[in-house]
This record gives C-alpha cells, structure tokens and sequence, in this order.
C-alpha cells in the first residue's frame, strides 16, 4: 500500500469537540467563568492568541535535551532557531547587553529556576536568606515551620529568613543585614509573592558585598513592570534573576533564568590586586536544568515565551504595565476610602494585601464570599500572623483585569463589588465569630445571604461580561 492510501485514526485529526465533547464542555465552562468574572489572583493573567497558538502547536511534539547546537536528539535544526531567538528577545525585552546576560529559557516553572540556581551554585545544607512566607515570600525560598520543612527548599538548604515590620509592613533591611552578617549565607535572595512595595535591590547589593553573598532577584511577579519600567529594576544590582512568565510578563507557564556573564565587578571581588575574576554561572546553571533537574524542554512553551516577548517589547505593552499600577493603586484608594486597612499603606506594584483584621474577619471566609460572588482573589497571610494556615488577608492583583481593558473608573466599580461581598461576609460572621470555616460556609448557603450573594454575583457577571477577552472566540 502506498502512502497515500494509508488512513489513520479519526480522533487524530477532528477537532476537540467532536474527539471529547466532555472535555471540551468542560474548557468552555471555564472559558466561560473567566469572562463572566472578576480575576483578581495577583499571579494569574490573560495571555494572547498568538501565544495560545503556539502553546497548542507541533513544538509540543518535538524532544529537544540539551542545547542549541548540543542536543540529544536529531531533528532539532528549527527548534534550536526557536530556543535562540527566545533567549535573543529575553535580553531585548530587559535591554540587556549580551556580553554582560545571558538567560536560559528552559525552566518549567519558578520554583523548578530557583532550585536550579540553588542546585547551581551550593552545596547540600549550604545557607540561603529569603523573605518570610507569612510575611510576602514564596514557597521556593525556603520555608519552614518550627516542627516541619514545608519547602523543599528548606530540606537541602539551610535557611534563615528576613521579615517586614510589622507596624509599617516594610521589609526591614536593617534587621537583614544584621542577621547576615551572623548568618553568613551563600545567596540572599530578593523576591516576594505578597509585598506590595518597591524592592530596594540597592540595599540587598550592599548587605550580599558585605557578607560575601550572590544576590539572586526573583522578579516573577513584577517582571512584566520591570520590562516596562514601572517599577525597581533588580539588573543594575543582581547576579541572578529568575522569573516566571505567566504573570505581569503575560506569557505561558513557564520561567527564565538570567545570569550575569564576563568579569566581575571589584566589589563582588572583593580583591585588592588588579587580577581579573569571571563570572562562571552559565554552564553551572545550564548543567543543573539539564541534565540535572530536567529532561526534554518543552518547546511550545519556550515558543510561547518568545511570543509573549515581542509583545513585551511594543508601546502597547508599556501602556499596559503603566495601567496595571495605576489600576492597583486605585483599589487600594478607593477601599482605603471605604474603612479598609491595607498592609503597608498602599502599593507601588500590580498588588495589595488587604487586611482583614480589624473586621474580625480571616481570609478564608472572606476568600470563600468573593469567590461565590465570581470574585477570584487569593487568601493570604499578613505579618504577625501566627499560622499560615488561618491567613488574616486577602491578596488582590490588576493584571489581568487590565488586560480586559479595565480602567480606573472600571476598578472603582470593582471595589465597590468587594465592599459588598466583605460586608455581607462581616454580616454572616457577626451571627456567630467563632464559627470555624466550615460553618461559616454552611451559613453562607442560608436564604438571608445567599438571595445578597446571588443578586451580588448576577451584577458582576453582568458587568465583567461586556469586557472583552484575549484568546480564542470559538471556545
């Protein structure tokens, strides 16, 4: 039989909704959620068509261990032109110098680049600093309780965190180099997943050169802001960036490791002859992603990334970031209007930690009402509390709203949503404050309050479907 005669199975060429109609019922519900609702999840965002297409291209068929010009596999001759223009719009995007940077696009996720920076360049049990999780850290940083290593992270390595005031929710630098000085830790990492403030890179700099330490920046979060120039840009001042690209960088799931190349600076040095040190991170960190915590790339992902980054690069794309804090910013103005306590007093980012505190409210029950409204925010600890298992706060993120298009008037509208969602959460917890959670769900079911939530939530909907959305129509 000839080639041409051949037939293969139907279910490899018919679309999603006639191969699984239960999944694709299943996508189109969600689709429908996000465009019926109001996503406020700080680290969540809306990617592109363009980027939705890659992701669900043939890249995905392709294996790809190692390299650029050094793989493991044959066939790759496009697929390395893709990696390379990746990692060519990664420097772009941050306007950085290719003799000075280089990145590696490999990453599966965050947490995935910065155990590969760790892998990197210590030693088992060697001793990192990070921020605090309950105090606006993250996971991959290193956390521990005082009867558990939560984070894996805190089960190879030695970890001694930093934490913010608790009177002025302000990272306390100060304290930071005190303690690194009697902790003496290989890398101090500069990064949070809940501090809604500028990070003073200039400092961590400071406190790394004094102790000896690499400062590593984790910028996932802002790392879309940073290329925009909102906020504090952490290149000037680091050895290592890492970031994820999902969230304000609107990408796909995925993350890049940027590492300083060529010789180092004096005061990395801190050597007195006029030798020259190099910098020796890029085979280091290339060898621990592959092959030491991963295998095959995933391309379509690593062509997504590129996507996302030429996007980055556009006037569009500053306007956006520009809108997001602006968005942000005018959250927490309006609610501080309203009564509400914010953790540091505000933001200079795309998020803000709402205290819940002084309403006699925990962010689970209040996390639960929001969502039930079709409002999606994240509960969230807030310093001073004593577990990260009953968070005080709630964590509220722009980005994706204001790639709907959102503007300031728009968020204003959005906080008076929340001020009703919170106020019937306050009602619901008043008849009773010591009800646990699950009790507090119960009642939420109870007609007094469910005929507020639904008529709340019909609004919403309402409103949040006349915004446009990125990605497919058809689905």
């Amino acid at each position: 039989m000839s080639g041409g005669d051949s037939k293969i199975p139907s279910f490899l060429t018919e679309p999603l909704a006639q191969c699984d109609p239960e999944m694709y019922e299943l996508i189109r519900k969600e689709k429908q959620r996000q465009i019926r609702g109001l996503e406020m999840i700080a680290s969540e965002n809306f990617t592109s068509r363009g980027v939705l297409e890659t992701l669900g291209s043939c890249l995905t068929n392709k294996y790809s261990e190692g390299y650029p010009g050094v793989r493991y596999y044959g066939g790759n001759e496009i697929i390395d032109q893709i990696e390379t223009l990746t990692q060519k719009r990664a420097l772009v995007a941050f306007g950085l110098d290719e003799n000075e940077w280089g990145v590696n696009v490999q990453p599966l996720s965050g947490c995935p680049a910065n155990f590969a920076v760790y892998s990197a360049l210590l030693e088992p049990h060697s001793r990192i600093m990070g921020l605090d999780l309950p105090d606006g850290g993250h996971l991959s940083h290193g956390y521990a309780t005082p009867t558990k290593k939560i984070s894996f992270t805190s089960v190879y390595f030695e970890n001694m965190p930093y934490k913010v005031n608790t009177q002025t929710g302000l990272i306390d630098y100060e304290e930071l180099a005190r303690t690194a000085k009697l902790f003496r830790p290989k890398i101090i990492i500069a990064g949070i997943s809940c501090y809604s403030r500028n990070l003073e890179y200039d400092k961590f700099r400071q406190i790394c050169d004094d102790v000896g330490a690499v400062l590593l920046a984790d910028m996932a979060h802002v790392s879309g802001l940073v290329a925009a120039k909102v906020v504090a840009d952490p290149f000037a001042y680091a050895d290592i960036v890492t970031t994820t690209t999902h969230k304000s960088l609107r990408g796909p799931r995925a993350a890049m490791i940027f590492y300083r190349k060529g010789p180092k600076r004096p005061q990395v040095t801190n050597k007195t002859d006029n030798s020259v040190q190099m910098y020796d991170y890029e085979k280091k960190i290339n060898e621990a992603i592959f092959p030491g915590l991963q295998g095959g790339p995933h391309n379509n992902a690593i062509g997504g990334i590129a996507v996302a980054l030429k996007q980055v690069a556009s006037d569009e794309f500053k306007t956006y970031a520009q809108q997001v804090v602006k968005n942000a910013k005018q959250l927490v103005t309006t609610l501080q209007e309203k009564g509400y306590t914010f953790v540091s007093g505000g933001t200079d980012t795309h998020l803000a930690l709402l205290d819940l505190r002084p309403l006699g409210l925990d962010g689970a029950k209040v996390e639960r009402v929001l969502e039930v409204a079709a409002i999606t925010v994240n509960k969230n600890t807030c310093p001073g509390d004593k577990s990260a298992l009953k968070p005080s706060g709630i964590r509220f993120g722009t980005p994706a709203l204001t790639t709907r298009g959102f503007k300031e008037n728009d968020i204003i509208q959005v906080a008076i949503f929340i001020d009703r969602a919170v106020q019937i959460a306050r009602n619901i917890n008043e008849s009773n404050p010591n009800q646990t959670v699950k009790d507090f769900k119960a009642n939420m079911k109870l007609d007094q309050y469910a005929q507020k939530l639904d008529e709340l939530k019909e609004e919403i909907e309402t409103f949040a479907a006349k915004f446009p959305m990125p990605g497919y129509e058809s689905i």
